[in-house]
């Protein structure tokens, strides 16, 4: 007789049978564990949610008063004899991945995650598993990763000389994780962050768990010579708005995975772009499988073909899954299939 897995996908999200819990689920459903804050991975509309402590905050920002219990990093909980934990996945603050074990088998469900030390989030920790699901947000060799501090290296450089050419930087990076992340490196000895109100709104409520460098609101009753020399994190949407027009004289720049693409900054009319994502490259992608000790793997979004295909050559058990979730793709406003270009 063929075992139910552990973890199946329907077309609510991925659903734990034994337990009746769901993970990260894209429609209503009564109980849920959410690995992070962002909006394809947590929902409105669900019954009773679980998610990290440090999480809980950040999607009452965005969800409002919702039935919300939170979890320390290894805290085991039963339910109807499957035992679930939250470990750190190094995304964003407060992102975990999801270990479920249930007579004696094994499975991790990553969320989105990375490798690197951001030095915001709880850094990821490695789970041996049976079966692993991972993302593939760049799910492709072109995707390799500098070392982070290369490129604050070169964002407080393009900084420091648009300063001393008069103008305003503004630099786009999604609202929750990736804007402070950007705040938390910039070297504030060449002048002041300012930011958009979505910005500073999410930047308040993490300032409860994690240090931040001051920032300033953007108000209407902010003058454009008061920006000059300074800079501003704005969220991508705001790239072409009224809003930003008043800050003239400026120059813009971008922090994404998708920098890497040859072309991606041109169709954005960014003038400078930042090799700077949230999820592994394809390097990190494998030595997280290959750290596991996992024979089956799940590729869910993202190049989950190619890389499933790929896996497949080196020996594992992969195939792929389709989810909701769409990683810097749903902030970015891009997906793969957009994006499919000779990386540079």
């Amino acid at each position: 007789m063929k075992r139910t897995p552990l973890l199946a996908f329907n077309d609510k999200g991925i659903y734990c049978e034994q337990a009746d819990v769901y993970l990260d689920p894209w429609r209503p459903v009564t109980n849920a564990i959410i690995t992070h804050g962002h909006s394809d991975h947590s929902r409105w509309g669900h019954q009773n949610y679980i998610t990290h402590y440090q999480n809980v905050p950040i999607i009452r920002h965005r969800l409002g008063e919702i039935n919300v219990t939170g979890k320390s990093w290894n805290e085991t909980f039963l339910v109807n004899g499957v035992k679930f934990s939250l470990h750190p996945a190094g995304h964003i603050v407060g992102s975990s991945q999801v270990r479920v074990e249930y007579k004696g088998e094994v499975w991790v469900f990553t969320g989105d995650y990375k490798t690197e030390d951001d030095g915001i989030s709880q850094p990821y920790e490695v789970l041996k598993c049976d079966t692993f699901i991972t993302e593939c947000t760049f799910g492709l060799p072109a995707f390799n990763w500098l070392p982070q501090k290369d490129v604050f290296c070169d964002i407080n450089n393009w900084w420091a000389e648009n300063k001393a050419e008069g103008q305003t930087s503004i630099l786009f990076g999604y609202t929750l994780g990736k804007a402070q992340r950007l705040m938390k490196h910039l070297d504030t000895s060449i002048g002041k962050i300012y930011t958009h109100g979505a910005v500073e709104n999410m930047t308040e409520v993490l300032r409860s768990i994690v240090k931040l460098p001051e920032t300033t609101l953007i108000t209407s009753a902010t003058k454009k010579e008061e920006l000059l020399g300074n800079i501003v994190i704005a969220p991508p949407s705001a790239h072409g708005s009224p809003w930003i027009r008043k800050m003239t004289p400026f120059v813009t720049g971008t922090a994404s995975g998708w920098m890497a693409f040859r072309g991606a900054r041109a169709r954005r009319a960014i003038d400078k772009g930042f090799v700077l994502s949230d999820h592994c490259d394809w390097y990190s992608l494998l030595d997280s499988i290959k750290a596991t000790g996992a024979e089956k793997v799940i590729c869910t979004h993202g190049y989950s073909d190619i890389f499933s295909k790929y896996l497949r050559e080196l020996g594992y058990d992969a195939r792929t899954a389709n989810t909701q979730y769409e990683g810097e793709s749903a902030e970015m406003g891009t997906t793969p299939e957009n994006e499919n270009e000779t990386a540079a």
